[in-house]
Formats: C-alpha cells, structure tokens, sequence
C-alpha cells in the first residue's frame, strides 16, 4: 500500500501540509441553494475538499417506528431513524448540479457512500475519492465495492476497534484499493477533546503503515491542531454556514471563520514541525549580537595579566564565548587595552 495518496491531483500524506475536508452533511437543512453557498465558502476558507454523504432514508434504514429504530439521547432524542435520514439526506437529483458547482468553484467534491447505488450514483459523476463513514466501516461488502472502483478511499474509524479496522484495510485491499488512508474518530456528536486519545494517531501509524488522519467532531479547532502534530495527514470537520441554523448537525459544524482558522493554522502547525535542526535559524542571524561574551573592564596597558576582575560575561556578544574565561585567566595582553572592549584573541600574547 501506498504511503501517500493522490485526490484530484492533490498528494496527501507525510511531506504534505494537512489535506482539510469540509463536510456538508445534512447543514444544507433542505435548500440546494445553502448548499451551493456551503461549497463557496468552504473554497474561500482554503479547505481542500467538499464532502457529502450519498444516501436515501431507504438505503439507510427501515421506515419503522419500532424500538430498535427509535433514538433515545442526544442531539436526536425521540425521533426514529427513518425521520432523520429523511430530514439529513442530500437528495440524489442535487449531486449533479452540486459537484459541477464545486468544480466551477474550484474545490474538489467527493462523498461517502452508504450503499452500493450511491457508489453507482457516483461514479457516474466522476468522484475522484470516496469516504467510509464510521458507521459503515464493519460493511466490508461495501469496502469492498468502493475499493473496485480504483479510487482513492479514506475510512473512519470511529467505534472500530483495531481488529476491525484491521478487517476494514484487508477488505479494502482484497477489492483492489491502492491508495487508502484511515481516519482515527470519536463518533459523538458533539465529542469532547478528552475522548480523543490523540496519541492513537501515533499507534495508527506504526501499527497500519498507511496514511492517517482525524475525523473532528470537538466544538473547536484544538484537537485538529494538536493532531497535525502527531502526523494527522487529513482532517476533516463538519461546516454550516451558521452552527445555530438549526439541522441535525448544525450545532457541532465549523462555521465560515472557524474553518479560515482551522485551515491557517493547522498548516502553520505542520510548518512548524519542519526537520531535525539545531543550526541557527534565519530569524536569529540578527540576534547573534546579543548573545553573552567576554568584555574587558579595565584598561590594561602591554603585558598586563588578566585577572579576574578584569574581565566580565556580559552582554552583547562580539567577544570570545564565556566558556572561555577560566583559559584566559593568568595570561597576559598585548596591547594596551580600554575597558569595555571585547575580549579577541588577537589582543593576547
């Protein structure tokens, strides 16, 4: 498998800054045209993908008000199933229009499919990735079916423990997908920073050999941050244009300056990272000067021994280095010197 993956021409994975993927969800809250301004202003905020979810309430569940299907707690309380995905599903007669806007937009588009018909669906408008949402990543028949279209494919992990996530890669590998990446994930919506555990990135790394990433469901963007810290090469956030808008992922989504920020700074964040170095950086080379060194201070006329009280470590720095005084003690100078002048090895004998 790769260690780099290649979306819409973009590479993603270590040596690249972190790949951001806005995702819509359901914050369209029924208007293709919040829809439409959701993907402008996620290419305005820098982030390097839109993201949808391709599904239909029938492909999703079944429309039965039975306990198993109804939700007890959380953003959904007392609703069903059924009612949800009605309410949160992006039409299928929208994609169309909405990935020829994206790519008039300049922002690539892909989704995450949740049956073999959005796979179909979107195949047929050219996806250049797909995404395995949390949920799904225990349906490897699906995996599988994505990882035959031979496009990259990320999956979240949120809920899998290593062994399924181990089953999730084989049935991705088995399909024939060349280029997969994970996303580490806490499926609660909202989830708090304390659940993330982000030093799971680091283990996910070394443990699956492939691209890593994080799938944020914490209110804000610290968690993202953190994580491009410990080698997160993607990540991914929910975006509406208003978190008070009122649809069923509203309430934890990015809106349009938080995800500017979170676009900025995680690749400040991984700019910063940079290499081994222990050489003087650029933005030092200016304050070399002041650095500590060896001043003399008192005058001292030809063949004067240095004692002590003649010199000092003081700041700025145009003399010998410090670590030199205790040589320079019982020697004698070789001109006269004026106090306040560096200590050079020109004016010893």
């Amino acid at each position: 498998m790769k260690k780099q993956i290649d979306i819409a021409g973009r590479v993603v994975g270590p040596g690249h800054a972190p790949y951001i993927i806005a995702e819509l969800s359901a914050n369209h809250n029924g208007r293709l045209e919040t829809a439409m301004r959701i993907i402008e202003e996620a290419a305005k905020a820098g982030a390097d993908a839109l993201k949808l979810q391709t599904y239909r309430p029938d492909t999703m569940t079944l429309d039965c008000d039975s306990e198993d299907f109804q939700i007890h707690g959380g953003l959904w309380d007392g609703r069903t199933l059924y009612e949800l995905y009605e309410e949160a599903h992006t039409p299928w007669e929208w994609h169309k229009p909405l990935f020829e806007h994206a790519r008039k937009t300049g922002i690539p588009i892909f989704s995450s499919p949740f049956d073999t018909t959005a796979v179909d669906l979107l195949e047929d408008l050219n996806a250049p990735a797909y995404k395995i949402a949390s949920f799904e990543a225990v349906d490897l028949p699906l995996i599988r079916y994505v990882a035959a279209t031979g496009k990259p494919m990320i999956i979240s992990t949120g809920m899998a423990d290593a062994e399924e996530i181990q089953e999730a890669i084989t049935a991705a590998r088995e399909g024939g997908c060349r280029q997969l990446a994970i996303l580490h994930c806490v499926s609660g919506y909202p989830a708090p920073a304390e659940d993330y555990n982000l030093r799971t990135i680091v283990d996910m790394i070394g443990r699956f050999g492939l691209v890593t990433g994080l799938s944020d469901h914490t209110l804000d963007n610290t968690t993202a941050i953190a994580s491009v810290v410990l080698g997160a090469a993607i990540i991914e956030k929910h975006f509406t244009l208003d978190r008070n808008g009122g649809g069923p992922d509203d309430s934890f989504s990015l809106e349009p300056e938080d995800l500017t920020a979170l676009c900025r700074d995680s690749k400040t964040a991984w700019k910063a990272l940079g290499r081994v170095d222990y050489g003087r950086k650029s933005s030092e080379q200016g304050n070399v000067q002041f650095r500590r060194s060896l001043y003399f201070v008192k005058d001292m006329k030809a063949g004067d021994v240095i004692t002590k009280d003649c010199v000092r470590s003081v700041r700025p720095g145009y003399g010998l280095a410090p670590k030199y005084l205790d040589k320079l003690i019982g020697k004698a100078v070789a001109r006269e010197i004026s106090a306040n002048t560096p200590v050079t090895e020109d004016v010893l004998k």
